[in-house]
């Protein structure tokens, strides 16, 4: 009897990849010519950066009596602590802030605030779709809400179930509104400021312009959304999960819980809306950078924990838990400059940036943009997390745009759009598969759903990108 067996292509780990890249940059230390631009510090209004002068790429050679730059066994095997060592702020950052948030996640005030939102809006159940989107769209251009949002599914499913909409109407909700907050992130510490950092640009120069972003892009979600809803509404039948939908009313039942909105959950919010404006403040008139920023995001866990009615062993176990939580993603970033440590010991990422930058010499800043928008669409399907695409790519896009007499900001903004948008139809991308996961929905209906709203928010990104090319 002949057995008939499915292959599904795999993709590594993460840390796999990532080593594998360490491997493959190793390699091309023997193969691709060593060089280097010279350098100079300019002013910016962001502080100073080092930046490459374009035209003064030279060559130099591979041995010396200074050492060899063709990297071995030994400098592969040390890279990954060497980029950790690199990478020790950003790793820090990162991981502090998982801390904070998972104190806030604890004291379950931002659940309990939203429902109170759902019980204020009895008879005006439509206005539910766009204060969810613009709620949750806040958390992810804030602060990277992400798979917080999963508990969020299981909680409106009944309720939009109730009003007369279907699961595809609570996946969009629920999914679209950190998502695209994501994508047009202002503070979001996973990629904007990460970004910025690997990048070597401080003080979050675009940020007026990336408020403008996040209120575009939630008017074009929310429009999107509220159109599907009302057709939904009107005739169930259009519904592409009309048929399933049958049994999920079944399964999914409504679960109160402890709904309470007390003082101390108006506590805990109050704290952590003071500490974000705190953080923005900062950065608009003072141009904090991570350090400062960290400290923040401390003392707002510290006080929510306090306000939250936890006591000190809870909150310091809390916050342990957060930092165990987002320590793959922290490692993650330091394995991934491990990549950046091989090539700069090498010395062929200027060979690299000055191929690259010849070859796009005679783009604009449009089509410039637009060809790094691609690289990194294509990249997150390899890497989705944001953090760690950041590590990888940014050490090229940043001192290329330099090159290109582009804003090196532009690189971030290609970074939050290009990664965050693809990670919307990507079955890679685990915050998607997820949340279609809990909905019972399949990627075919949500693709169907989608495409047209994808085309035109990627079209808008490409804008933005170009638009922070030239600022």
């Amino acid at each position: 009897m002949n057995e008939k067996k499915n292959f599904k292509l795999q993709l590594p780990h993460v840390y796999t990849l990532a080593f594998i890249l360490i491997i493959v940059f190793a390699v091309l230390t023997w193969v691709v010519p060593s060089g280097q631009f010279e350098r100079q510090l300019i002013d910016t209004p962001a502080g100073e950066r080092e930046v490459a002068i374009s035209g003064t790429y030279q060559m130099v050679d591979k041995v010396t009596d200074d050492g060899d730059l063709r990297q071995g066994i030994l400098e592969i095997l040390m890279a990954p602590t060497r980029g950790i060592q690199a990478a020790a702020d950003v790793v820090a950052f990162i991981l502090l802030i998982g801390g904070t948030f998972q104190i806030l996640t604890k004291t379950n005030a931002m659940n309990r605030g939203i429902r109170k939102v759902i019980r204020k809006l009895q008879g005006k159940e439509r206005l539910l779709i766009p204060i969810m989107i613009i709620l949750l769209g806040i958390g992810g251009t804030t602060f990277g809400m992400s798979e917080e949002v999963i508990p969020f599914y299981i909680m409106l499913m009944p309720i939009f179930f109730a009003m007369g909409y279907d699961s595809m109407t609570t996946f969009m909700v629920v999914f679209l509104g950190p998502q695209i907050g994501y994508a047009a992130s202002t503070t979001n510490p996973f990629n904007v400021l990460i970004a910025q950092g690997v990048a070597g640009i401080q003080g979050n120069p675009q940020l007026i312009y990336r408020f403008a972003w996040w209120i575009i892009m939630m008017a074009v979600s929310v429009a999107f959304v509220m159109r599907y809803a009302a057709r939904v509404h009107k005739n169930p039948s259009v519904s592409i999960t009309y048929k399933d939908d049958v049994l999920k009313k079944q399964e999914f039942a409504m679960d109160e819980g402890d709904t309470s909105f007390t003082l101390r959950d108006k506590l805990v919010l109050v704290v952590f809306g003071l500490g974000m404006a705190t953080i923005i403040f900062g950065i608009l008139k003072y141009g904090w950078y991570m350090d400062e920023i960290s400290a923040i995001f401390l003392v707002m866990g510290i006080l929510m924990g306090i306000v939250g009615g936890m006591k000190e062993k809870e909150i310091a176990e809390e916050f342990v838990i957060g930092v165990k939580d987002l320590a793959f993603a922290a490692v993650v970033v330091g394995v991934c400059r491990g990549i950046l440590v091989v090539a700069e010991n090498g010395m062929i990422i200027d060979t690299i940036l000055n191929t690259l930058s010849s070859s796009l010499a005679s783009f604009n800043s449009v089509a410039f943009t637009t060809v790094m928008y691609v690289v990194q669409s294509l990249l997150s399907f390899l890497v989705p997390s944001s953090s760690a695409l950041a590590s990888l790519t940014m050490p090229i896009m940043a001192p290329l745009c330099d090159l290109q007499g582009v804003n090196p900001e532009a690189s971030v903004t290609v970074l939050q759009f290009a990664n965050q948008l693809t990670n919307m139809i990507s079955p890679t991308a685990g915050m998607t598969v997820a949340g279609l996961a809990v909905c019972r929905i399949s990627f075919g209906q949500w693709w169907k759903t989608i495409w047209k709203f994808f085309m035109a928010v990627t079209v808008l990104a490409l804008v933005f990108c170009a638009v922070s090319a030239i600022l």
